[in-house]
């Protein structure tokens, strides 16, 4: 897996952490934002009910069905924007319209792609109980995916930790420490 070069120019108004159910979105997104100092935000939060009780039910979501949820998330992004509070968004953002719904309207978004292998992520599914994402439906993320010509990549066989520096190192935007 190659990785593009660092982000340069302006600071994102978001980062997307995206890729297919089980690969960590949530926890990388979270001890991303918490590094940066950045707000974050979960995208399954925003589903409709009738996503969850589709998804619960083992049926996967057709693009009908993710519109209006992605359309919530892009008002999310830019509202934050406009307060000038960066947020990193843990998102599927699996196909690239998906992708550019999100970012619509905005000045800059940073896509991360967590990638890893069926195999892996499977393994890790068994392990977690999710509220209403069944490990069925992983093949079906992995045949929607799209991946992204514009993002970065962070290989998830990595401890949670190093990918978060690596990923902070090549986006620039480390919160400065303190000394104390």
């Amino acid at each position: 897996m190659s990785a593009p070069s660092p982000v340069t120019g302006a600071m994102p108004g978001a980062i997307v952490v995206m890729g297919v159910s089980g690969c960590g979105k949530s926890t990388v997104g979270q001890a991303l934002a918490q590094r940066l100092g950045w707000e974050f935000q979960d995208a399954d939060r925003f589903h409709p009910q009738t996503n969850v009780d589709k998804m619960r039910a083992g049926t996967p979501l057709q693009d009908a069905d993710r519109w209006p949820w992605l359309d919530r998330l892009n008002s999310l992004l830019r509202h934050s924007a406009a307060k000038r509070r960066p947020v990193v968004l843990a998102c599927s953002a699996l196909r690239q319209v998906y992708r550019d719904r999100l970012a619509a309207r905005m000045h800059k978004v940073c896509f991360i792609h967590l990638q890893g292998s069926f195999e892996l992520i499977e393994q890790r599914l068994a392990l977690r109980s999710h509220a209403y994402m069944p490990s069925s439906l992983l093949r079906s993320q992995f045949e929607t995916l799209e991946t992204p010509g514009d993002a970065l990549f962070a290989d998830i066989a990595q401890p949670v930790e190093t990918i978060v520096a690596d990923l902070a190192a090549r986006l620039r935007l480390d919160a400065p420490q303190s000394n104390g």
